[in-house]
C-alpha cells in the first residue's frame, strides 16, 4: 500500500515555512502603521499549525528517499497546498478577495505566471504588494528545484537528459534536493540582491526594487503598479532585460561557473539558441516597427526589446500595449510566448532544448529518407540522444498541444471569446502572464473573467508548470496499481 506519510512530512514542512514567509509582510504593514497586519499574522499562524500538524503526524514515515509514486504525488501535491494557504492574505486582507480570485492569485504567483486579478495595485499596502512578490520569489526557486531533481528523476518531458548535468555524485532524491537547493540558493538570493540595487541606480524606490527584483529573477511578473514596468525609466527597462535573461538560463551554469568553470555556460548550445531566438525576434519586430510604423527611435527598440524578452522568458512584465503593433507582432509574440527559456531555470513555457531535440529528430528522419542505407542518430549537445528521451520529448508536445486545444475549447464553452479564450490558455499552459485581446491583454487583467474560467486557467498554470505529465499520470489507473 502506497505509504503518505513522507509526502505528507515533506508538504507539511513547506506549508509551515510558507507561513513563516507571511509573517515578513506582516512586520512591513506593523512598520507602515496600518491594521492590514493583523491578516497577516491570522494567515501566517493558520498556516504554521496546519503545516507543522501535518508535519509533525507524519513524522514517522520519513525515510531516507521517496519512491516513484511518492516523488509524483509531491511535486504536484506541493503546488497544490501552497497555493490554498498561499490565498489566505488576499482574502483576509485588504484585496478581501474572493476564494477563486484569491486561489487564482496565489496559484499565479507560485507558478510565475504572473497573471493578476486584481486592479487598483498603486493603492494597495505596501505588505500586500511584497506578498505578491514573495509568493513568486520563493515559486521561482521550487521550479528550479523541480526541474533540476523530480523532473529528470521521473524521465517527464526529456528532462532526463540533464539527470547527470553537474549533479551526478548525488544519490537519493531527498539528499540530492537539500544539496541542489542550497547550492542554487545562494546563486538566486546572490542574483536577487544584484538586480535590487540595479533597480535603486536606475531610479527606482528601495521597496520596489526588491519586489521587482524579485519577480524578475523568477521571472514572475507581478508588478505594484497597475501599469506594469510603463512606470519605470527607461534605464530600469534595459535592467530589467538583463536580469529576465539571466534568469531565463540554466543554474547549473551558474553553480559552475562559481566552481571556478565558465567553460560549460559559454559551450552550451542550448544558451545560444536561446540568445539567438531572442535576438532573431527583437531584429523582426524592431524592422516591422521601423517599415510599417515608421518608429526607429531609441524607444521603439527599446519597448521591442523589454516587451520581447518579457514574452519569450514567460516574465510577463509590460512596458507598452503590444496588441497597438499590428497583427503581425501580435502573432509573433503569441507564438514566441510558447519557445521558453533554458532547461533548468525560473522560465517557463515548452523550454529551447525540446524544440532543438525536435529539430535533431527531424534533421535525422529528412537524412534517413534522401539515405536509406545510412546510419544517423540525433545528438544534442555532442551526445546521442536516448529513444526514451525522444518518446518523451515527442510525447510533451503531443499532451502540450492536446492540453492547448482542450483547455480553449473550455474556456470557450464559459462565453470567453476565440482570442481570449486561446491566448487565455496558451497564457496560463505556458506561465506566461497576459493574454491577447482588449481583456486579459498587456493593458487588462483577469478579473472580469467567470468563476469556472479562472478555475480553469489556474489548472491550466499547475499543469503546464509541473510540465503536464507530471499531473496526468495521477490519473492513470497504472499509478495507484503501482
Amino acid at each position: 500500500m502506497l505509504d503518505l506519510r513522507p509526502v505528507g512530512y515533506v508538504i507539511g514542512l513547506l506549508v509551515a515555512m510558507l507561513g513563516v514567509a507571511m509573517f515578513v509582510p506582516m512586520f512591513v504593514d506593523l512598520l507602515d502603521g496600518t491594521a492590514h497586519w493583523e491578516a497577516f499574522f491570522v494567515s501566517a499562524t493558520v498556516t504554521c499549525l496546519s503545516g507543522g500538524m501535518v508535519a509533525l503526524s507524519c513524522h514517522n514515515g520519513r525515510g531516507d528517499g521517496l519512491s516513484l509514486q511518492q516523488t509524483f504525488l509531491l511535486t504536484t501535491g506541493v503546488w497544490l497546498a501552497l497555493p490554498m494557504f498561499g490565498a489566505l492574505p488576499f482574502i483576509l486582507g485588504a484585496t478581501e478577495a474572493r476564494v477563486v480570485d484569491a486561489f487564482f492569485e496565489a496559484m499565479s504567483g507560485l507558478t510565475t505566471t504572473g497573471s493578476t486579478v486584481f486592479s487598483g495595485l498603486d493603492e494597495l499596502p505596501r505588505g500586500m504588494l511584497l506578498w505578491r512578490g514573495l509568493l513568486q520569489w520563493l515559486g521561482g526557486i521550487g521550479i528550479i528545484v523541480v526541474a533540476m531533481v523530480f523532473l529528470p528523476e521521473l524521465r517527464v518531458g526529456g528532462m532526463q537528459i540533464f539527470r547527470s548535468e553537474g549533479f551526478d555524485t548525488f544519490g537519493k532524491i531527498l539528499p540530492r534536493a537539500t544539496e541542489i537547493s542550497s547550492r542554487i540558493s545562494v546563486i538566486y538570493i546572490t542574483l536577487t540582491v544584484a538586480c535590487a540595487l540595479a533597480y535603486v541606480i536606475t531610479g527606482m524606490n528601495p521597496f520596489d526594487a526588491v519586489v521587482h527584483a524579485m519577480t524578475t529573477i523568477a521571472t514572475g511578473g507581478f508588478a505594484n503598479y497597475d501599469s506594469s514596468f510603463g512606470a519605470f525609466s527607461v534605464g530600469t527597462e534595459y535592467v530589467a532585460v538583463i536580469f529576465m535573461l539571466l534568469a531565463a538560463l540554466p543554474f547549473v551554469r551558474f553553480v559552475q561557473m562559481t566552481a571556478g568553470s565558465a567553460k560549460p555556460l559559454l559551450q552550451d548550445t542550448q544558451i545560444r539558441a536561446f540568445f539567438m531566438t531572442v535576438a532573431v525576434i527583437v531584429i523582426m519586430l524592431t524592422s516591422w516597427q521601423v517599415l510599417s510604423n515608421g518608429l526607429g527611435s531609441e524607444a521603439g527598440f527599446r519597448k521591442v526589446l523589454f516587451n520581447t524578452t518579457s514574452i519569450v522568458t514567460g516574465t510577463g512584465y509590460a512596458s507598452a500595449d503590444y496588441m497597438l503593433w499590428g497583427g503581425f507582432p501580435v502573432s509573433v509574440l503569441f507564438f514566441a510566448g510558447l519557445i521558453g527559456g533554458c532547461a533548468g531555470s525560473t522560465a517557463c513555457s515548452i523550454k529551447v532544448f525540446r524544440y532543438q531535440l525536435l529539430f535533431a529528430t527531424i534533421k535525422t528522419q529528412i537524412l534517413k529518407i534522401q539515405h536509406p542505407s545510412g546510419v544517423f542518430t540525433p545528438s544534442f549537445q555532442g551526445r546521442k540522444i536516448d529513444d526514451d528521451v525522444l518518446n518523451s520529448v515527442m510525447s510533451f508536445f503531443v499532451f502540450f498541444t492536446v492540453t492547448l486545444g482542450g483547455l480553449a475549447v473550455l474556456l470557450g464553452m464559459t462565453g470567453l471569446d476565440f482570442t481570449t479564450a486561446l491566448s487565455g490558455a496558451a497564457a496560463a499552459l505556458a506561465n506566461i502572464g497576459p493574454g491577447l485581446g482588449d481583456i486579459i491583454g498587456p493593458a487588462g487583467n483577469f478579473a472580469t473573467l467567470n468563476d469556472a474560467a479562472k478555475w480553469l486557467l489556474a489548472a491550466g498554470m499547475l499543469i503546464g508548470r509541473l510540465e503536464l505529465l507530471a499531473v496526468y499520470v495521477l490519473f492513470t489507473v497504472q499509478f495507484w496499481r503501482a
